[in-house]
């Protein structure tokens, strides 16, 4: 698609509505076209955003069983837990389903960006236990008021797990700090459960770290969508974003291309889904059709090439999305 054809159709929704790349800034006229396309398409609020939405959590094979993994370690009380996946497979978004879903009397320590030093992991973590500390203290004292406040926690009962997010970045010095940390305990038990989530680089940091690597309970490795959960992730998060319309909004063959061009990570595919949509919406159409897709995909730089000698595939795959479109009514919720 040109860039003045992809321009035009912009233009007629909005930044607010618009690509999630969000390329114009948002103005009151942005908001009203954006509102137009929810209701063009029956829509209560965007269904194929970027930001980790808890409520638009799709329970995928795979994310489901790393979930369950993950609530079970945390309840037995396991050490480590670790969860690998490449970019855009949905870790952040397991890992703030993972703390909405925690128990109530687990308290959860979350460094989002743990890419520290070994003394500034060691106040993170403080931080999040609410200890009042100077920055001046020894690396020593910070450990012993973290193992003290740790030990009053489960006098209380309360169960604390540290979760990281983006845990590749961490050095290998603040991972050695992170496994000290796993050392505390009473004689029943672990005061801390520690979780990493991360990009399979992480398991390559971990060769060099044995002690770490060894003490690791449960892990699971996230993978991108299989086509027949593709139809399904769409059908889910178009009915959280209130879906109301009788017909599918996508038809058999943008489904088949959209599998083919996102590989099934579901980031890239929301970015191509909405802007097939957003497609859809210039021409005034209310189902986003093969053309749109292409042209969607295109313009997306993460989106794999379709080549026109692999068109044949593509009619294979949407012969399989049409069986699953003609149950698009039956939301998965």
């Amino acid at each position: 698609m040109t860039a003045m054809a992809f321009s035009s159709a912009e233009n007629s929704l909005g930044a607010a509505g618009g690509i999630p790349d969000g390329r114009k800034p948002a103005s009151s006229t942005d908001g009203r076209r954006s509102l137009s396309y929810l209701a063009h398409f029956g829509l209560a609020e965007a269904p194929f955003g970027l930001t980790p939405d808890t409520d638009f959590f799709f329970a995928s094979p795979p994310h489901r069983e790393a979930l369950d993994t993950l609530l079970y370690a945390l309840e037995s009380g396991e050490g480590f837990i670790k969860i690998v996946g490449a970019v855009g497979t949905g870790k952040t978004l397991l890992c703030r389903t993972l703390l909405a879903a925690l128990p109530k009397r687990c308290r959860a320590l979350y460094l989002p960006n743990p890419a520290l030093e070994p003394a500034g992991i060691l106040f993170a973590v403080a931080e999040e236990l609410g200890l009042k500390l100077t920055g001046k203290e020894s690396y020593y004292r910070v450990h012993k008021a973290i193992q003290s406040k740790l030990i009053a926690l489960a006098r209380r009962g309360t169960r604390v797990v540290l979760i990281l997010d983006e845990a590749q970045a961490i050095s290998l010095e603040s991972l050695e700090t992170v496994r000290l940390l796993s050392n505390l305990e009473t004689e029943k038990r672990k005061l801390l459960t520690i979780v990493l989530f991360g990009q399979p680089e992480l398991d390559a940091r971990l060769q060099a770290i044995p002690q770490l690597k060894t003490r690791i309970s449960f892990h699971d490795c996230l993978r991108p969508l299989e086509r027949e959960e593709l139809v399904a992730y769409l059908s889910h998060r178009m009915a959280r974003a209130g879906y109301s319309l009788a017909s599918p909004p996508f038809s058999p063959h943008a489904i088949g291309l959209l599998y083919e061009a996102s590989a099934g990570v579901p980031r890239v595919v929301n970015v191509i889904a909405h802007k097939a949509l957003m497609l859809a919406y210039g021409k005034g159409l209310h189902r986003a059709g093969w053309r749109e897709m292409r042209h969607a995909a295109r313009d997306t730089l993460a989106a794999k090439a379709v080549n026109r000698t692999a068109r044949w595939a593509l009619a294979i795959l949407a012969l399989g999305a049409s069986a699953a479109v003609a149950g698009w009514l039956y939301r998965i919720v």
